[in-house]
């Protein structure tokens, strides 16, 4: 008999603590908050956990602070709020921008921040129905030991898709973390890793608490999507840029990116612009941001296309901020 879903034993905190040692306690557990990636992957039997921990009871984890020392945002905060927030709209436009284009308007309305940051990576060859993998004898993700993105790989290469992230890192971010030895701080990027299979660098019964987003720089911040429905659909490629001028120069240039690779990525190497005008960085834009695209065939697209169009949108989204700061400064 098949179940939509495996067992497991829900459990309902009251405390951040209570969490902690729930999870800490049940190897192989999984927090929940939105879950509007972590069941449906359940059901489709990517994964039995033998207990589910929610975290929308916690208080003080859905909270939203706007300081002098910047952005505070609790982890269970819905993207729906985030998005719509008109005080991170006027101080950190990426973050809104991004946070609105996740999925559909129902479920940005579940799906929260930390879940976003937290989901589980992708591929074609993985997520699909259960008797599909077992026609396919599974893979190095789930329950099998091959690869079928690249045969004779010892790593998983499913890609990050989360749209939250890139506009996080060009911000320049930090995260916050609970876990059985304590509370931890570090960059976002570092909680990350490259492999499709072990891509958070979390310790087990470590959670995500908050985001802490440094004041506006002075810089222009956007986030562009590219995908193949305008709706729903996770990014084929996702680019987020922090870009500041002085005047006809360039005088600061992040970008990160994603669904290009096991995780987020911040395009290297991009000091070299520094001021130039927009005329000469187009192109070296172009290139910095093709070289930095890990894709390989783990979407309905090719990798060629996600590295071009990756491209492409960071090319039209630098133009527009570009132009951006020039009206802001006259």
């Amino acid at each position: 008999m098949t179940t939509l879903m495996p067992p497991f034993r829900l459990h309902r905190p009251a405390s951040l603590a209570e969490a902690v040692a729930t999870l800490s306690a049940t190897p192989g557990g999984r927090p929940l908050a939105g879950g509007t990636d972590l069941l449906v992957n359940l059901r489709r039997g990517m994964g039995a956990p033998p207990a589910l921990v929610d975290l929308t009871s916690i208080n003080g984890l859905d909270r939203i602070d706007v300081g002098a020392d910047g952005l505070v945002l609790g982890a269970t905060v819905d993207l729906a709020r985030l998005g719509d927030d008109p005080r991170v709209r006027a101080g950190w436009p990426a973050l809104a921008q991004a946070a609105a284009a996740v999925a559909g308007p129902t479920h940005r309305e579940a799906a929260t921040l930390g879940g976003n940051l937290c989901q589980d990576t992708r591929c074609v060859f993985v997520n699909q129905s259960e008797w599909w993998r077992a026609a396919n004898s599974y893979c190095l993700k789930v329950r099998g030991d091959t690869c079928h993105v690249v045969k004779k790989s010892e790593r998983c290469y499913a890609v990050y898709a989360g749209d939250v992230a890139p506009a996080l890192l060009v911000l320049g971010a930090t995260v916050e973390t609970a876990g059985r030895d304590g509370t931890r701080h570090l960059p976002l990027a570092d909680l990350f890793r490259e492999e499709g299979r072990t891509h958070l660098a979390l310790e087990p019964g470590e959670v995500v608490t908050a985001i802490r987003v440094p004041p506006p720089d002075g810089a222009s911040t956007g986030y562009r999507k590219v995908r193949v429905r305008d709706s729903i659909d996770f990014p084929l490629a996702g680019i987020a840029m922090s870009l500041r001028r002085s005047g006809d120069g360039l005088a600061g240039l992040r970008v990160a990116l994603t669904g290009i690779a096991s995780a987020p990525v911040l395009v290297p190497d991009l000091d070299t612009m520094l001021g130039r005008p927009w005329a000469e960085i187009a192109g070296p834009l172009a290139e910095a941001v093709r070289k930095g695209c890990n894709a390989v065939k783990t979407t309905v697209a090719t990798p060629k296309y996600r590295r071009r169009v990756s491209a492409a949108a960071a090319v039209a989204l630098g133009a527009e901020l570009w132009a951006g700061q020039e009206e802001s400064a006259a």
